[in-house]
């Protein structure tokens, strides 16, 4: 897969997945960007380890990648969201 079309994945991927997740997340399209791009680097990390396959075989127009980059993608907005919220403890 290309840098740039890995880059687009990556900035749907994290578009959609602040979307799905609930509650407001800070950041801009920057911010989606890198951690989409962090989403679907871990999305077809899990997918290879999950189908004993190399990353390699997933392509931008196979289902699975938008899947694993969107789950991928969630799992990184919501451990940024846990490290990144403020306590309420004083």
């Amino acid at each position: 897969m290309g840098f740039i079309a890995f880059l687009i994945l990556g900035l749907i991927a994290g578009a959609i997945a602040k979307a799905i997740l609930p509650g407001r997340q800070g950041g801009g399209w920057i911010a989606t960007l890198v951690l989409g791009v962090i989403g679907a680097l871990l999305g077809s990390w899990i997918g290879g380890a999950i189908f004993n396959k190399g990353t390699d075989i997933f392509s931008l127009t196979s289902i699975a990648t938008w899947i694993f980059a969107i789950l991928g993608s969630l799992i990184v907005l919501a451990i940024y969201g846990f490290v990144t919220r403020k306590s309420s403890r004083a």
